[in-house]
């Protein structure tokens, strides 16, 4: 795939509403983006809810110095939608049919990463938004929208009987929590703590108890205890208190979603030989590691982005088995500014859903 940027005059486009950033001080507020036209292997999605993920605060500050962001900057990677147009070549989908659209809208398809089917690790993924716009030029607009036209290799199936506003976040928290716990082989009987009780972290127990594994939640506010117990934990430990000693070297598998710094080392301390902590909370400055917490009982340290796209639907078809989803605020549009002030005090339980239809009195 070749990030050339190409002009919009060489492609058919239509106009769409959206909220955007004009720039990293600016509420988002409305505006007017062009969509293309469908092609002959693409979907066009009514967006009927669009969840409100952390990074697309950091995007719209601009606060990740590895992807600048460019303006105007129109978030949104957590996309349910109903079909409303299909190109002459797509096969899986049809007009009415509800549909999904995550983080990624294209990769090359050849590279050994997409052979793979682990699109997210592609070098030429395009995102769902702040990414090069191969069809159009400029940058790939996201889900605060009400409409989106997407390949339809990069387009997911959602089962029938989840809530749409819940099932929003599946595909970014959903898939975030669920690809490191696949690919770490957690399972019944094995002890898996989860380290943080927010976006990533409820989403973290639920699919831990779904795979049948005792569930430790670590947790700083102890207002969250009995939270933490509903959503399936089995135990709930204050970080950073004497309770944690009791647990050293015993458990198969940790997941990090904190974003704020801490010290990681404690947790290591709590794997068993051949553990393994994932970090998928991404803190602004680098942890510190020890590296006696790792080479003693032959520990490992990895992190996990998203998942592909066969894993992703593998995701939400054991949500739609487990009747899994996330636990959210619906909000219309117009409260969206407001909302990223509360998420950045960690004020919902535990992600803001948007109700698209609010853009249509725009």
């Amino acid at each position: 795939m070749t990030t050339t940027q190409v002009s919009s005059k060489l492609h058919g486009h239509y106009k769409a509403k959206a909220y955007a950033a004009a720039n990293a001080k600016s509420p988002l507020a409305p505006m007017t983006i062009p969509r293309r036209d469908p092609g002959e292997n693409d979907v066009q999605i009514e967006i009927l809810f669009c969840g409100i993920c952390h990074s697309d605060l950091h995007t719209v500050r601009s606060e990740w110095s590895a992807t600048p962001t460019v303006y105007p900057c129109v978030p949104g990677h957590e996309i349910v939608g109903r079909v409303t147009k299909v190109g002459s070549a797509v096969t899986k989908f049809r007009p009415g049919d509800i549909a999904a659209v995550g983080c990624m809208v294209d990769s090359d398809g050849d590279c050994e990463e997409c052979q793979a089917g682990l699109e997210q690790f592609c070098p030429n993924m395009t995102l769902t938004f702040n990414s090069p716009d191969v069809h159009l030029g400029g940058i790939t607009y996201g889900g605060y929208s009400d409409s989106i036209v997407v390949k339809e290799h990069f387009v997911l199936r959602v089962p029938s009987n989840l809530n749409l506003a819940g099932a929003a976040p599946l595909l970014c928290a959903g898939i975030t929590t669920y690809s490191p716990m696949r690919h770490w082989g957690v399972a019944k009987g094995k002890k898996v703590g989860v380290v943080g009780l927010g976006g990533l972290g409820h989403m973290a127990i639920k699919f831990a108890h779904a795979f049948g594994a005792r569930v430790v939640v670590f947790t700083t506010s102890p207002n969250k205890k009995e939270d933490a117990r509903r959503l399936g934990a089995d135990e709930v430990i204050s970080r950073n208190t004497d309770q944690m000693s009791k647990h050293v070297n015993s458990f198969d598998f940790i997941l990090d979603a904190v974003s704020a710094e801490h010290d990681i080392n404690a947790y290591l301390q709590l794997l068993r030989r051949d553990g393994n902590m994932t970090l998928v909370g991404a803190p602004d400055k680098p942890h510190a590691v020890a590296a006696f917490s790792l080479i003693f009982k032959r520990r490992s340290l990895s992190g996990s982005n998203i998942g592909g796209i066969a894993e992703t639907q593998e995701m939400l078809d054991f949500c739609g088995k487990h009747n899994i989803t996330a636990d959210v605020e619906v909000i219309p549009i117009q409260k969206v500014n407001e909302a990223y002030e509360r998420m950045s005090r960690a004020d919902v339980k535990y992600r803001f859903s948007i109700d698209m239809a609010s853009l249509k009195s725009q």
